[in-house]
Formats: C-alpha cells, sequence, structure tokens
C-alpha cells in the first residue's frame, strides 16, 4: 500500500508537504485547483515504470493505447517559477512488513528532455543508497552515510526512474540485493495501481466474448462488461463471484434488484438489469447504472493488495448511492486489502464517512484520510481535513458544498416578502 506522497515543483504544486495515504483517500476541492495532478503523478510513475525502455527516465506519455497520463513537454510539468527548474516526487510503501521509501529528482539535459538528477531509496528512510548524476552525464553511486564518491561511472544511470541498474547493483556488492528488493517492492506497488478517469464508455446492446478475461478494466471502464462476461462464465468454478459482488451493491444503492448476463447467441451476450420486476437491456436504462458499474467492477476485479485511483465515482448518481460509495470503499478496502484514493466532490460521500466514523466502523487514525485542495494565487494547497473520533472535523471549507442553511433562511425570506406582497394586491 502506497503511504505517503509529496511533490515538489510538480505542476500547480510548488510543494505538496507530506500526503499521508490511507486504505481510503478523498481528495476534495473547486475544479482546476490541483486535485487531479496528484493523481497524475502516481500514474506518472507507474507508466514509467511499465515502459518497454529501460533506459527511459520519465515516460511523459502521449501513447493513448498504453499510457495513463499524457504530460507534454518537462516545461509544462515545471511550476509557474522560472527559477525552479527540477521536479522531485517521494513516495513510501509498505507491504506486510516491508518498507520501501522513495525519492526521485528531474532536470532537463541539453536537449531539454527530463533526465534524472538524483535517486533515493531506503527501507527505513534514514539510510539510503543515492544514485546522482555527476559531470559528463556520469552518474555517481552513494552509500548510507555518504556525501561523497569515487564510484562513477555511465553504466550507473537508474532504469525507469525506479531501479538501480545492473553495474551499479555489481558495485554495491552485498548490499546490491537489498536495493534489488527494493526496487522490485516500488515497482511491484506501482503495477498494482488501476485508474478509472471520469469519463467512462456507453453500454452495448450485445457484447462479443471471446472467451478471455481481461488483465485491465480501462481508463473509461471499457472492459468492465467483458470482465463480468469472464465471471460469469468461468468464474464460481475458480472461487470468482464479480456478478454476484456487483448486483449486492446495485441492490444496496437501490439501482437495481439484480445483474444478470445472459447468451444470446454463439460468442454474443446481453448484460440485463432487474428492477421492480421488469427485465431490460443496460443499454436501456438509466446512465447512472453503466456509470457506476466500472467502480463496482473494478472494487472486487482488481488484485487484492491493489490502489485503485479513481475520479469522480459519483457521477449521474443519486444521493443516497453517492453515500453508499463510503461504505464500498471501506468494505472492501478491509476485506479485500485493496487501496481506494478518490477525488471526489460528493458532499453525500464525504458526510457518509463522517457518519461511519462516528459509529465505529471507520477509524480517521487508521483507514481513511480526507484532503481538501484549495488554490493561493497560482499555487495548490492541501488543507488537512483532521477527523476526530466522532466525525468531527478541525477545519471545514468556507461553502464548498454551498450554504445549505443560508438557501433555506433566503428562500424562508423570500416567502414571507412575496406573501406580504400578494396580500397587499389581493
Amino acid at each position: 500500500m502506497l503511504t505517503r506522497l509529496k511533490l515538489s515543483n510538480f505542476k500547480a504544486w510548488r510543494e505538496s508537504g507530506d500526503i499521508q495515504l490511507k486504505p481510503v483517500t478523498l481528495l476534495l476541492g473547486e475544479n482546476s485547483t490541483g486535485k487531479s495532478s496528484l493523481l497524475q503523478s502516481l500514474l506518472l510513475m507507474k507508466q514509467t515504470a511499465a515502459s518497454p525502455d529501460r533506459t527511459v527516465h520519465l515516460n511523459l506519455g502521449g501513447d493513448e493505447v498504453n499510457d495513463y497520463v499524457d504530460m507534454g513537454s518537462f516545461e509544462d510539468l515545471l511550476t509557474r517559477d522560472p527559477d525552479k527548474r527540477k521536479v522531485s516526487i517521494e513516495l513510501d510503501a509498505d507491504h506486510n512488513e516491508d518498507h520501501c521509501y522513495f525519492s526521485v529528482e528531474y532536470a532537463q539535459d541539453s536537449k531539454k528532455s527530463p533526465v534524472i538528477d538524483s535517486m533515493k531509496l531506503s527501507e527505513d528512510g534514514e539510510h539510503w543508497f543515492r544514485v546522482a548524476r555527476t559531470e559528463r552525464s556520469a552518474f555517481g553511486l552513494y552509500l548510507p552515510g555518504e556525501t561523497r564518491t569515487s564510484l562513477k561511472a555511465r553504466s550507473y544511470a537508474p532504469e525507469r526512474s525506479i531501479a538501480f541498474s545492473a553495474d551499479a547493483i555489481a558495485a554495491l556488492g552485498e548490499q546490491g540485493k537489498t536495493v534489488q528488493d527494493l526496487s522490485l517492492q516500488l515497482r511491484r506497488e506501482l503495477e498494482s495501481i488501476a485508474y478509472l478517469g471520469p469519463l467512462r464508455n456507453k453500454p452495448k446492446r450485445t457484447y462479443i466474448w471471446n472467451r478471455t478475461r481481461p488483465g485491465i478494466i480501462g481508463d473509461d471502464g471499457s472492459n468492465a462488461i467483458p470482465a463480468l462476461l469472464a465471471s460469469a462464465q468461468t468464474g464460481k468454478k475458480n472461487g470468482d463471484d464479480l456478478v454476484g459482488s456487483v448486483s449486492r451493491w446495485l441492490k444496496k444503492m437501490k439501482i437495481a434488484e439484480k445483474l444478470e448476463v445472459k447468451q444470446r447467441s454463439a460468442g454474443h451476450y446481453s448484460v440485463l438489469i432487474h428492477r421492480d420486476g421488469v427485465v431490460a437491456n443496460l443499454r436501456d436504462v438509466g446512465i447512472g447504472i453503466s456509470q457506476v458499474l466500472p467502480v463496482l467492477v473494478l472494487a472486487f476485479f482488481a488484485p487484492k493488495y491493489s490502489t485503485i485511483i479513481l475520479e469522480e465515482p459519483e457521477i449521474h448518481l443519486h444521493p443516497q448511492a453517492q453515500s453508499l460509495l463510503a461504505e464500498l470503499f471501506l468494505e472492501v478496502s478491509k476485506k479485500r486489502h485493496v487501496q481506494f484514493i478518490v477525488e471526489t466532490h460528493s458532499e453525500h460521500l464525504f458526510r457518509r464517512m463522517q457518519t461511519l466514523v462516528a459509529k465505529k466502523k471507520a477509524s480517521p487514525e487508521q483507514q481513511c484520510a480526507l484532503y481538501f485542495v484549495e488554490r493561493q494565487k497560482s499555487d495548490a494547497v492541501l488543507k488537512t481535513l483532521t477527523m476526530d473520533d466522532f466525525g468531527r472535523l478541525s477545519y471545514w471549507p468556507k461553502n464548498f458544498f454551498g450554504d445549505a442553511t443560508g438557501e433555506v433562511r433566503e428562500q424562508a425570506k423570500q416567502t414571507m416578502l412575496r406573501m406580504k406582497e400578494e396580500r397587499k394586491l389581493s
């Protein structure tokens, strides 16, 4: 599980400070404040670690098929401060008893391409193995506690931003195994990230199943139905009841009573929705079901110990269903050890999380973290919404969810004024 993120000079984030990540982390804030940039930093590292070119320093994207984000150029990545020409990303991760601390700083080479300036790995956050760029494109290798090094070579250049090169590992001798293990743990954490964006595919009337299980759901949820088809045909044999889990939550949200996969002809299937005694094709029901379906599928499809990044999972859902997303995230994080990092504008989801804390069904210390992102001039600023054991907040963003009390007061005032006017006219 990812436990900490820190950004410096990354888009709107001049300095993010330490962002503690919990099993469920909610990011709130107005539009264009910098919330998405936090998520993009993780996806940027994921696609860099997955790059087929091991010599790549930072994969800024551009491949619409294989990349998660297109960050443009290195100039687009920098904050608007002309004096700060480096970007840094820090990540901490825990898995069982294993801990990994990671830090990387990027600069530009003579061709304006991103290049690693320094990269560090540690198993305790205090003793760091470091590789740093020196003169003439060589890289120096530093052992824990060292400030100077005699180990320099071009072949020590890091690979895919997260790993020491084979030559650097060999030069470390017995300690090389520790560095290898740290890089492997970090790579696994990044590979385990699954992302679902705010724009999801419309459902089809029929689907062709090629008898394979998709590897991912996709950032637009395009593989959600193929995942359901695979589960319906083979899942129960393997102890996988994806259709049953999704149906249970659709019913709990009062969106549908049941979801059914039905074969129409050889290789052709339809997804049917049961509600109020009526059976309808997924294509013919409200858009809310088709938009939440990928969220539910991903929650139960992603392998255990995954990190799921969601943008606006509440789109097109009625208020009660929005609030139940908080329960979904907590339940899945506990039972399946899946982490959720969620960008949301939903007051109902947020309020339900407070209620769950007050009911002792969630711990603000161990299970959930809430943040509000706002702009101060051109900089993104993170406000921690500290919650006590009763779900009460120490800080509340003014008017972010509107002013419900003020609206009621104003409506009552205007009602009285109109009634007085109408009495005068009668």
